[in-house]
């Protein structure tokens, strides 16, 4: 009797114990950043995360389900692995930085489903946040197709949130949406809903329990879509959703699909202070390296532009030529030739414009419309890229001719056809050594480090929209002040910026101060300087001999100080050279004291402004920089 009842009591404790997670830590090198692992009463993978033992996201489900099998809920662990250091080192010809290291702690999980089919989610933990993705491990030629993607982020309650809604597809002028060109909701609750009812775009910024966490995605390759986030009111959670059915190339794939193995993008959330967010370079990191190219084609640098404020008419020979012999003037290597100049201008004449632009040490990037027939803009050169005997033939007669690059604009979503169709203009671009610029496009998720010869996109609420509404030009310096803490981040923003006289029928509400400031701010490959020759005429001679020496590729950048939406003060350093620039996003004075120590050459200058408008005065690193933003205002220290 007593074996009996000493069996019923073993039997009832071990069945007590089935199903009952098991509960695994994940630590970075120092281990500031730490992951809660589980399996909860689902199955179903759960995390938690904590920054200097916080919670900073609470239980947060991860999972996929495909059309062919679960791998959401009633999952088993079949193996952790032990911690693996993971470690590399690489070249940015753009951006924040031009040399970086990356190391992080790399944790795999093998999970299987009811049917034994085999799941591994990895995760890398670094010294500025996590990453992870999900692996697909088996071989299988026949096509596997997503579903969903289950992956979320359970914010307490009490956070608060910066985010740019996505628009919804198929809407704007000429249905050009979705083109990431929203303005911000800034430090909202977390459960907001977007006005416009189709998510969050990325990157998304969070502050929970005292603490920043900048959500994105990174390495987004051919075989998936590009993904955003929703608030889902069950779960209480952001959840990553998929594009909206419009988002395609047309008779192409909307949602992932791809035969085994098979990797999913990187989810990257970086998490610290605002200095670790706005210093991350976690975008490039988890990136795909780049195949062993030819990259001497690729120079950044600054360019001309006519049509930022003199829109169509502006592209024509005659103002070509002017725009050329400004970009010559000022030492920028590029000048932009716009829309319609197959017709405005034409090939003969932009052969001639080549020419004359070489003999002033300058090139030409021109302009064309990605389209088919999932808008309906009339712009042109339309529909010479669809396909890759296209984009040959047109790329060899750019090439043949001259042309340093190409800013490909009006794309249409996020679908895993549209993105494939980014990857291949990418692809054959470089074979034909000419740069690109996306533009009405995604984000481009670290592309930059993939394909060296990516030099920026747009995928901003950016300059154009200043120049045509003066409610966006209302809302111009907060957003400004908000952009290097999310969008411009990881990747290249082409904001076009910079009018330092006046745009026509706007009233400006930055003083040129701010203006002067967002060259060396906003982060670009290519920056295209929105400024007139007429308008740049009217400023003193050390405002113009300050813009001759730019740069755009750095080797290092450091947070001084700032707040998302309200103002932010930026150093980069080319050389031994510092820039240090601030601008003011509010309606109030705003005094700043910076400490100069870091930098390297002991004087300098900045350029600020009082009542009478620009002044510049001395900087020495030997003592402590003070100074007062106006309203709306800025600054930029050279030293």
């Amino acid at each position: 009797m007593k074996r009996i009842v000493l069996l019923a009591l073993l039997v009832f404790s071990l069945s007590s114990f089935v199903g009952k997670p098991t509960t695994y830590y994940f630590f970075n090198s120092d281990k500031t950043v730490k992951i809660e692992f589980n399996l909860n009463s689902k199955s179903t993978p759960s995390y938690k995360v904590f920054f200097k033992d916080k919670l900073v996201i609470n239980a947060s489900e991860l999972g996929i389900i495909r059309e062919d099998a679960n791998f959401y809920t009633g999952l088993q662990i079949i193996s952790i692995s032990k911690s693996m250091p993971i470690q590399s080192s690489y070249t940015m010809l753009q951006g924040k930085r031009k040399q970086i290291s990356y190391a992080a702690n790399q944790y795999t999980v093998s999970l299987q489903n009811s049917k034994g089919e085999a799941m591994e989610i990895i995760f890398q933990l670094s010294s500025d946040g996590i990453a992870f993705r999900y692996h697909f491990p088996e071989t299988s030629n026949e096509l596997k197709k997503i579903v969903e993607e289950k992956t979320s982020y359970n914010f307490d309650s009490t956070t608060k949130a910066w985010l740019q809604p996505m628009s919804k597809a198929k809407t704007g002028w000429k249905e050009t949406n979705p083109s990431y060109e929203e303005h911000y909701v800034m430090g909202v609750p977390v459960n907001t809903k977007p006005a416009i009812g189709e998510g969050w775009v990325y990157p998304a910024l969070f502050n929970s329990n005292a603490t920043w966490v900048l959500i994105s995605e990174v390495g987004l390759p051919r075989n998936y879509c590009g993904s955003r986030l929703v608030y889902n009111d069950a779960s209480k959670a952001m959840q990553l959703t998929f594009p909206q059915k419009e988002e395609v190339f047309p008779g192409g794939a909307l949602n992932p699909e791809s035969t085994l193995p098979w990797f999913t993008p990187w989810r990257t959330l970086t998490i610290g202070s605002l200095k670790t967010i706005t210093e991350s370079t976690m975008g490039t990191d988890l990136a795909e390296p780049s195949l062993p190219i030819d990259t001497s084609f690729i120079k950044s640098g600054l360019s001309s532009w006519s049509w930022a404020l003199l829109k169509d008419d502006s592209v024509n020979y005659d103002t070509t030529v002017q725009f050329i012999d400004y970009a010559s003037q000022m030492h920028w290597p590029y000048c932009l030739i716009d829309v319609d100049w197959d017709t405005r201008i034409g090939f003969d004449k932009m052969k001639e414009l080549v020419a004359y632009a070489k003999g002033k040490n300058v090139k030409l990037m021109v302009w064309y419309n990605s389209s088919g027939s999932w808008n309906s803009t009339d712009y042109h050169p339309k529909s010479l890229l669809l396909t890759h005997r296209d984009r040959e033939s047109e790329f060899t007669k750019l090439a043949d001719m001259g042309i340093a690059g190409i800013k490909v604009d009006f794309f249409g979503g996020d679908g895993q056809s549209m993105i494939n169709y980014y990857h291949d203009m990418l692809t054959d671009a470089a074979a034909h050594h000419l740069m690109v610029n996306f533009h009405g496009a995604t984000l481009p998720r670290g592309w930059q480090r993939t394909y060296p010869n990516l030099v920026s996109t747009e995928a901003v609420k950016g300059y154009e929209y200043i120049t045509f509404f003066q409610e966006i030009a209302d809302l111009a310096p907060s957003h400004c002040s908000m952009l290097p803490f999310a969008r411009n981040v990881f990747d290249p923003m082409d904001f076009t910026p910079m009018v330092l006289d006046s745009i026509p029928n706007i009233t400006r509400k930055t003083t040129p101060a701010f203006e002067l400031a967002l060259p060396v701010l906003f982060l670009s490959g290519l920056q295209h300087i929105a400024e007139i020759p007429e308008g740049m005429a009217k400023m003193p001679q050390y405002v113009v001999d300050y813009l001759k020496d730019i740069p755009t590729n750095w080797d290092d950048s450091k947070f001084i100080d700032g707040y998302p939406g309200k103002y932010i003060i930026m150093a980069r350093k080319k050389d031994s050279v510092w820039h240090i620039v601030g601008i003011n996003g509010e309606s109030t004075v705003k005094k700043i004291e910076i400490d100069l120590s870091f930098v390297t050459n002991l004087n300098g200058f900045i350029i600020s402004e009082n009542e009478k408008g620009f002044q510049q005065n001395p900087v020495s690193k030997k003592t402590k920089l003070n100074l007062t933003m106006k309203p709306h205002g800025g600054f930029v220290v050279k030293i």
